[in-house]
């Protein structure tokens, strides 16, 4: 990983424009290629970014990261102050919580729940930037991504995206869909997947279990 500590504006342009003035930002550059520009604030999430693939041409005084969609993220820098790269090595990945990690069990077992047709291909298939939970054929025979949470988030939208990415980099796989699966899915999430044309399936992890709900039914 690549750490850069710079005075810099920053300019997107891509599915819409985006402006950062001047200001002391850090770059951040994985190994995978992923370039995010952050604040010394806002939490975890990046300023701006552009998700790998994607190649990055330094020159004197500004970098240009450029995606095969065509969007490009120009950093024009006025002063470095920092500038090191790390090796991480390779990452053990996400620990997951028992109830994720029961919930991703049971519906590997059965994929139907997630949607008619769906045959399971393998759990944790691997990326290049970590393992997608599972990997199924639809009835027509074509692959698909399942992302599971406990709850839906912005974030796990973002990384089933990444996922997409690298796997429908292979001709063997291409074209992947994706769809994200979570006990509840936040509004904002489920506008995002939906905006990136990835499915969104609420399950109830009782129903799984195959307990019977304390709800009362008129049926």
């Amino acid at each position: 990983m690549r750490l850069v500590i710079a005075r810099c504006s920053v300019d997107y342009a891509g599915r819409l424009t985006a402006h950062l003035p001047l200001a002391v930002r850090l770059i951040m550059v994985k190994a995978d290629g992923c370039v995010a520009i952050h604040a010394d604030g806002g939490a975890y999430k990046p300023l701006n970014w552009m998700n790998a693939p994607n190649t990055v041409e330094e020159l004197e005084d500004r970098w240009v990261v450029s995606s095969p969609k065509g969007e490009t993220l120009t950093i024009l820098i006025e002063e470095v102050l920092h500038d090191s790269a790390h090796e991480l090595g390779v990452d053990p990945g996400l620990q997951k919580d028992g109830v994720e990690a029961h919930l991703q069990e049971l519906l590997a077992a059965n994929p139907t729940t997630i949607a008619e047709g769906l045959s399971l291909v393998r759990r944790e298939y691997p990326t290049a930037i970590g393992p997608v939970d599972l990997l199924c054929r639809d009835a027509d025979g074509s692959a698909v991504a399942v992302e599971v949470k406990r709850r839906g988030e912005i974030d796990g939208v973002e990384q089933l995206t990444r996922y997409l990415d690298r796997l429908n980099l292979d001709p063997l796989l291409r074209p992947v869909r994706g769809i994200y699966v979570a006990q509840v899915i936040k509004p904002q999430a489920r506008t995002l997947a939906t905006d990136r044309g990835i499915g969104c399936v609420e399950i109830d992890y009782d129903e799984l279990r195959g307990i019977e709900s304390d709800e009362l039914r008129l049926f």
